[in-house]
This record gives C-alpha cells, structure tokens and sequence, in this order.
C-alpha cells in the first residue's frame, strides 16, 4: 500500500511550518559572492508558482472533462480497432484532457483488465503523444499573449460567479476559466522568479559552463528536462519552465528543445509506476510508451544540428514568436515519430515483449486489483473504465451460470474442477466489488458533474447485486455438492422443469450482459420485466407441481427441500437482474 495521502499533507504542511524560521533568518543572512541575496524564499516562490500552474491545468483539464465526458466515453467505448483509429483516439482523448500521463494510465489499466490488446495499446500511445502536443501551443500561445496578473484576475472574477449557477455547464466552463486564471498567474510568477534566481552572480557562474558545450550541452539539457518531469510529475509543467527559459533569453533555441525531448521521456515514469501492480501486459504497455520515446530522441540526435534549426527558421519566416517556434518543434517532433515508428509496430512489440517476458500463468492473468491505481487524475474518464470493469463482473457471472448448469444437466466426468473455478470465480468477484467500490469511492471524491456523480451510486449499486448473483450459484453449486454427496437423485421430470428454469436465468444474464455495453439512455426495460414475470409463473408453477408430487409421495420431503431450494435461488437471481437492469437506467 501507499503512504496515505493525508499523511502526505500533513507532513507536508509541519516541513514547511518547520522552515519558516530557517527561511527567515537565511533571508537576511545568505548573500552568495554579492548580487542579489539567493534565499529560499526564491526557492520557495519558484516551488509554488510551478505547483500554481500545475494546479491550474488540473481545474482547466477536470472542466473540459466535464464539458466534453459523453463525447469521450463515446471514444473510448471502441478505443483501438484499427491503428490510424487507435492514433486518433488517443489525440484526441489526450488534447481534452490535457495529460499525456492520464491516457497512458488509461491505457496501461485497459491492457491489464483485457479491454486491449498490447497492439491496440500501441496505437492508442503514439496519439496520446501527438494529443500531448495540444498543451504546449496553449501555453506557448494565451500563456504569453494573456501573460498577465491583471487579466488573471479578471477571469477569475468572471468564473467565480458562474459556478454557482444551477446549470452544469456553466459550472464546468467556469473551471475552465478558472483553471487558466491560476494558470496564468503561475507562469507570471515563473516569469518573475526564474530572473531573479538566475541573475544571481553564483548561480550564473555555476550554469554559464553547461549552456556552450555544444552536443553535450543538448544531452544534458535533454537529461535535466528528464529528471525535472519524474521529480514534479508534470511535463506540462517543464514546458512552461522551458518557454519561461526560453521567453527571457537564459536558454536558446536548440537547448530548450533539448528540455522538451527530456521531458517526453521523463512523462513516461508515470505510467510504468501505474503498471507496478499490473499484470505482464500492462508493464508491456508502459515499456513502450518509454521505448517510444526513447527511440524517438535517439532517431532525432545524428540530425539533431541539422533539423532544430530548420524548424526554427521556419518557424521564424511564418511568423511565428520563439515560443510557438517551440511548440511547432514539439509537434513536429511527435508527429514525425509516430510517422516512422508506426510501420514498425509489430518489431516493436516483439520487442517489448522480449524486454519484459512473462513469469508464469500469474503473471499472465488479467487482474481487477489494478483498478485502484487507475485515472484519479481524470475522474469523469474513470467511469468508463467502471463501466467496463462492472462488463467483466458480468462475464465471470456468465461462466458461472454455465458452470453449474453443466454440473446439473451434463453431469460431467471433472465436477470438481468445475466446482473449484465456480467457488474461486465467487470468491474473485468478492474483490471485484470490494476494489471497484473503493475504487467509485475515491472518484467520488473528487470534483464531478452532477451526471458523473449519479453513475457512481448506479454503479456501486449494480456492483452490489451482480456480487449477490455470484454468491446465489456459489450456494447452488454448494447444493450440488450437498445432493451428489447424500445421493440425492431429482427425478427426471424435475429436472426438465429445473432446466427450463435455468435457461430463463440465463436468458436474463445474456440480457444483461448485451444491455451493460449501452449507455443509460439506451437501456430499454420492457424485456427484463417480461422476462421476470415468466420467471415468477414458472416458479408458481414449479412450486405447486412440488406439493403434489410430495402428496403422492413421489420423492421424500428430504429430495424435495433440494429441489425447493434450486427453485427460490434461481427465481432470486433473476430478481437481481432485474435490479441491476433498474441500476443501470437509473431507477436505483
């Protein structure tokens, strides 16, 4: 487990209630070799306006989820089915919710649950790539051109009021303006504060050395922009320190680039921390988001002196400022790599598959425990990911259902067998609904739309009953057991009454499976109901043939309670596919 997140806080808060008077006293006393005093108010100021913009972009990513939630579950409903759709889909999902890191998560949770193929990942991260770029013209463009506190302010003014109108919309557009308005603020902080901890005569003196090495400047400039994005966690983050940079003339062009290379391998960190739990193919997944990164910069170096510059001429003659100069390098960049690396996607992934091979059948299987570390980041976007966990709920539900009906109808030579995967299927869906629930809880947690929040009671509902089913065939399969072992023989006619019975608790699961692929507005209720009223006819049916049969003395009461008890438990089941039919419209 973690280190709890509160934890985090509060240590964070007494460090730096501790440091204040150290920070204090070094404000009036540390001078280093004249200039300017260097104090670690400048670190702390430089510390806080990158944590600003950074909380920022989150508020601005979490609106225009919220604005745009329905559109990109559409997306991802089919994420990958060819590689110029799974390119696509990954840009796209990736510009709306301005995070690279979040998609690829995203994506490294869908490989380890078996929503995607390693291939169909692939894809999927060589757009989140492209997608990624979207950010860095946002900032190199309104970040400059709006570059101020006044204007800041403004908008913070204009979003405030709008989040307290009753329409969600207007709700979600005024996190957007929000998110920008601090945006905003933090790159004017980084602006001041970045001169004044490089002005300093020491500090100068330390770094002019690294700035004229030539190639290994450029390497060094590609390691520093590296560690910078794994220690914050945020490449958008090192974008705007690199445009600050950049913008105030303390890095040229060709070192600033270099910062944007490091910082596209450095993104990777996130995504291969996420897949520590996962199974082989989400780790696979996550090596290659490095490895195609990786392979793109050292594609790019032998050309490196020869194509900085061309795209920075270019820029120039279009008219661009040295900042979109950037921002077009960055695009190009990814674009031209995804251009090459495409062509080579099964190499790559036997590649992948050779640097991290499989340990054995555990390491194959497709987990659930994963899913806690999935998209907190994106919690509108974590819903699909809900959604398609609760599918598979259903799926193992499924196999239930036909295990035990081949234990009742076929009986098959390996009933053992059938009855360990039955009892270890139950027994997988007990954590299922415990993860899953902590899972819906902590997306809870954070801010969402209206419509968001009611699917996360929808599906912790319907998590519940699909886990009630499961445990329903466990009993019967217990009962089962109990019968084979007292040599207890239904008669034939009970058995094809039973038999028609399971085919409608079938017939229910199948329903219900093809129904949890639509969405809320899709589902149409009419044939669960008439569904269940068979089921209850029958049962009636069922039922009233028993006593008779017990008047007449055809089976012991002993035989008959086996019996009775099949009979309420499938009648139960259904039931409860009928209430997570309700769950799913909404009516629950």
């Amino acid at each position: 487990m973690g280190f709890p997140q509160r934890h985090i806080f509060s240590l964070t808060i007494m460090l730096l209630i501790a440091a204040l008077p150290l920070a204090a006293q070094t404000s009036s006393a540390l001078n280093l070799t004249g200039g300017e005093p260097f104090n670690i108010w400048s670190i702390f100021t430089f510390l806080g306006a990158i944590g600003l913009f950074i909380f920022g972009m989150k508020i601005m990513s979490e609106g225009l989820q919220k604005l745009a939630g329905d559109q990109l579950r559409g997306l991802l409903k089919n994420m990958a089915p060819t590689r110029l759709s799974g390119i696509y889909r990954g840009a796209v999902v990736t510009g709306f919710i301005q995070s690279s890191s979040a998609t690829t998560v995203m994506v490294v949770s869908f490989v380890n649950t078996g929503l995607l193929t390693l291939s169909e990942s692939m894809t999927v991260i060589m757009g989140a790539n492209i997608g990624t770029t979207v950010t860095t013209w946002i900032i190199a463009y309104l970040g400059f051109l709006f570059l101020s506190v006044d204007l800041s302010l403004v908008l913070i003014g204009l979003a405030v009021p709008l989040l307290f109108v009753a329409s969600d919309k207007f709700k979600q557009l005024a996190e957007f303006i929000l998110g920008f308005g601090l945006l905003l603020i933090g790159m004017d902080y980084l602006m001041d504060t970045i001169p004044h901890i490089l002005s300093n005569p020491s500090v100068n003196t330390f770094v002019d050395p690294y700035l004229h090495k030539g190639f290994w400047s450029v390497l060094l400039f590609i390691l520093i922009g590296s560690l910078f994005t794994i220690i914050i966690q945020s490449s958008s983050a090192t974008m705007a320190v690199t445009l600050v940079l950049l913008s105030l003339g303390f890095v040229e062009f060709t070192l600033a680039a270099a910062m944007v290379l490091g910082g596209n391998i450095g993104t990777t960190i996130t995504a291969n921390i996420a897949a520590l739990k996962g199974n082989v193919h989400a780790k696979r997944a996550a090596r290659f988001h490095t490895l195609f990164n990786v392979i793109g910069v050292l594609l790019l170096l032998p050309f490196y002196k020869q194509l900085v510059p061309f795209i920075e001429s270019l820029a120039y003659t279009i008219g661009f400022t040295k900042e979109l100069a950037l921002a077009l390098f960055h695009s190009s960049f990814h674009i031209l790599n995804v251009l090459i690396l495409v062509w080579f996607l099964p190499l790559l992934e036997r590649l992948v598959i050779k640097i991290r091979p499989s340990k054995g059948q555990e390491d194959e299987e497709f987990r659930l425990r994963y899913i806690s570390a999935g998209l907190m980041s994106t919690p509108e976007l974590s819903l699909t990911e809900a959604k398609k966990e609760l599918q598979i709920f259903g799926k193992i539900i499924d196999k239930m259902c036909f295990g035990l009906a081949a234990l009742l109808f076929e009986r098959p030579k390996d009933t053992q067998s059938i009855i360990d995967k039955i009892r270890k299927r139950e027994e997988i869906t007990d954590d299922i609904e415990v993860e899953l629930g902590n899972y819906l809880t902590k997306v809870s947690e954070s801010d969402l739309s209206h419509k968001a929040s009611e699917r996360v009671r929808e599906f912790l509902t319907m998590a519940n009953y699909l886990e009630r089913i499961a445990d329903i065939f466990y009993v019967m399969t217990k009962n089962y057991q109990r019968m084979t072992k007292q040599n207890i023989k239904l008669p034939e006619e009970n058995m094809q009454e039973l038999k028609e019975l399971m085919d409608l608790v079938y017939s229910g699961i199948k329903l219900m499976r093809k129904n949890m692929e639509l969405d809320k507005d899709e589902i149409v209720l009419k044939e669960i109901y008439q569904l269940e009223n068979e089921t209850k006819a029958l049962r009636k049916k069922l039922i009233k043939n028993h006593y008779d049969r017990l008047e007449r003395n055809v089976y012991t009461s002993k035989v008959g309670v086996v019996y009775l008890d099949f009979v309420v438990r499938a009648e139960r089941i259904v039931a409860n596919v009928v209430n997570v039919h309700e769950s799913m419209a909404g009516l629950k």
